[in-house]
């Protein structure tokens, strides 16, 4: 072992305030079961929300996407969709799929109940990109929205929405959030990171506004609090979780003070309403001077201690990290995103402590319904 992954195993295996057994266990931590409220997980090894841009023209498609998300469900498996446009205006890449209409909550159906016969439980990622987006993906070429009218990276310069817009925006995800349900899903997520619309109305970095929305860090969580709100109303907090990355400075959107910001979303909005779960991401990881190698930040920590439900980590963890972010307590479940495309049946993998197949990353967003989509081999066919 490395110097600097020994360092990041110590730094949470010092979390004793959480440490459940130890971190060397003679089982994998990972794919020992737990209760995230009325679901009953068999392994603690989650699907993370991947863009995958097979849903074409905004529909999902039951032959392939079945397939897909059927290869990586797994009796008492945890899975979270891809992001879920909330409306049209909410896209932020091609074929990606939406929630706000009829035709795709029919077309979802199947998809999530082949994901129930098999055992899993089954969230759906709710999405609005707000300035990361281009024309040619909103409504008659017209600009994207955001909570500012300064552009960012390649994208065009966004229109501001007005104060008496935000609130439409918030019917939006209350809607989708309806919709998740009628399809069939278990739950719902809200994305409010990466850089997309929540991230632009939290930071300060840029928000610019003056109303009610901007200026305070009460006022510029108020969109979210307010969403947080609606859609727990309609769909409940036990079925509702969040996605957060307030280190991380995607799209140009970062905060001069990500740890008061986070905590501030988990204490005054998340919390108060019970809300299931919070996904947060490590921050990018890091080059360790010892050996040159990446490494992971580990900074979740106080999030961890903060928030009452279950906490999922999440970014650039492998089978070792994982196991003992959940051994020490750090995290209750991980979730994986890249090794999750290139191995379907990554749980068993890890429970075998098999050699992974290697991703490819330029198969990540193409509209191939099955080149790096569903072609990876499983273990057996090997």
């Amino acid at each position: 072992m490395s110097a600097g992954r020994a360092a990041n195993h110590l730094s949470i295996a010092l979390f004793s305030g959480f440490r459940s057994e130890r971190v060397m266990d003679s089982a994998p931590a990972l794919l020992t079961s737990y209760k995230m409220g009325q679901f009953n997980l068999e392994h603690r090894v989650v699907l993370a929300p991947l863009t995958r841009c097979r849903a074409y023209g905004n529909v999902p498609q039951p032959a392939h996407m079945s397939l897909y998300y059927c290869q990586r469900a797994t009796p008492g498996g945890f899975l979270i969709s891809e992001a879920c446009a909330v409306s049209e205006t909410a896209r932020g890449s091609q074929d990606v799929p939406g929630l706000w209409a009829d035709e795709q909550v029919e077309a979802w159906k199947p998809i999530v109940d082949a994901v129930h016969a098999k055992g899993a439980v089954f969230f759906a990622q709710l999405w609005h990109s707000g300035r990361a987006s281009l024309l040619e993906w909103q409504p008659n070429g017209q600009a994207p929205v955001s909570s500012t009218d300064k552009s960012a990276d390649i994208y065009p310069v966004p229109r501001r929405l007005e104060t008496e817009e935000i609130p439409h925006i918030v019917d939006d995800f209350r809607i989708s959030a309806r919709n998740a349900i009628r399809a069939g899903f278990d739950g719902v997520e809200i994305h409010a990171a990466n850089g997309y619309l929540f991230d632009q109305f939290m930071k300060d970095g840029t928000n610019d506004r003056d109303d009610a929305y901007g200026g305070t860090l009460e006022n510029r969580c108020l969109f979210t609090a307010e969403v947080v709100a609606a859609v727990a109303a309609e769909v409940g907090a036990d079925r509702l979780g969040i996605r957060l990355s307030p280190f991380t400075d995607y799209i140009d959107c970062s905060d001069s003070d990500p740890e008061t910001l986070a905590l501030h979303v988990i204490r005054h909005i998340l919390n108060p309403i019970g809300m299931l779960y919070c996904h947060m991401l490590e921050p990018r990881m890091r080059v360790n001077p010892d050996d040159g190698k990446l490494t992971l930040p580990h900074m979740l920590l106080p999030f961890r201690k903060a928030f009452r439900g279950t906490f999922i980590v999440c970014g650039g963890y492998d089978r070792e990290e994982g196991d003992a972010a959940i051994a020490s307590g750090y995290g209750d479940l991980v979730a994986y995103g890249r090794l999750f495309i290139a191995n379907p049946d990554l749980p068993t993998r890890f429970a075998r402590n098999a050699e992974l197949n290697k991703y490819d990353r330029s198969a990540f967003y193409t509209s191939d319904p099955v080149i790096g989509y569903i072609d990876y081999p499983f273990l057996d066919q090997l």
